[in-house]
């Protein structure tokens, strides 16, 4: 029984193999570049919006005011990467439904890809706010002893976000091949609606946890809360 999409060569170029991990990444970053290019081609003020720009003006706006219900520092760059984080794996889980499409989310390979990316970008974020010197003295907050805690717990956090949205994504699909055998007419039906909804939340929750650790990263201590004007 194959578990990991990561076992599974779709095809090989030059000797080196793409399996369906890189494939299917490829095909949900086409699908979402492909989508806004469309979408946002005729983005003028003289040109009214169509239902498919209007869904994604609510799209965006929703993110936008999540983050900013989050964040202290509510800034475009954190819409760009939670909201980016945040399609991404909802289009990858939402697809499972598609027979045939393996999500790339199903491979800890991705998840732990979308760990590390939050874990680069939380240094990046509190550099930029309180510059290095400021950064690395959070480490040492409330006393230089928490430092080694500090820096285990930075990494740790980062391990856990992949292994729940990869055990998340996986029990779901063992969950679903069992059903699949016991009963293969009544709850494909129940487990493609349920697949939905859980793909959604998998996608809010670690875009949520992001934006949680890049507003920590940001803070500094008794800094009141400033959201970014639009």
């Amino acid at each position: 029984m194959q578990l990991m999409p990561d076992e599974i060569i779709v095809f090989t170029i030059g000797g080196f193999g793409f399996n369906e991990t890189i494939v299917y990444t490829w095909v949900v970053m086409a699908i979402l570049t492909g989508s806004s290019i469309i979408i946002t081609r005729n983005l003028r003020p003289d040109v009214p919006p169509n239902r498919w720009r209007t869904a994604l003006e609510v799209i965006v706006t929703v993110i936008q005011g999540q983050i900013e219900d989050i964040a202290r520092h509510a800034s475009r760059h954190v819409l760009y990467f939670s909201g980016t984080l945040f399609l991404f794996i909802a289009t990858s889980n939402l697809l499972l439904v598609v027979p045939g499409f393996s999500p790339p989310t199903a491979s800890l390979s991705t998840t732990a890809a979308l760990a590390l990316s939050v874990l680069i970008a939380v240094p990046l974020f509190g550099i930029s706010t309180k510059g290095l010197g400021g950064y690395l003295k959070s480490y040492t907050q409330p006393s230089v002893i928490m430092l080694p805690f500090n820096i285990i717990s930075e990494f740790s956090w980062g391990l856990s976000l992949s292994i729940r949205l990869y055990g998340n994504v996986m029990s779901g699909a063992v969950i679903a091949g069992i059903l699949l055998g016991l009963a293969p007419f009544f709850f494909p039906v129940v487990m493609d609606a349920l697949g939905l909804l859980t793909g959604l939340i998998q996608a809010y929750i670690f875009a949520v946890l992001a934006t949680v650790y890049i507003s920590l990263a940001t803070t500094k201590p008794g800094e009141p809360i400033k959201k970014e004007q639009s």
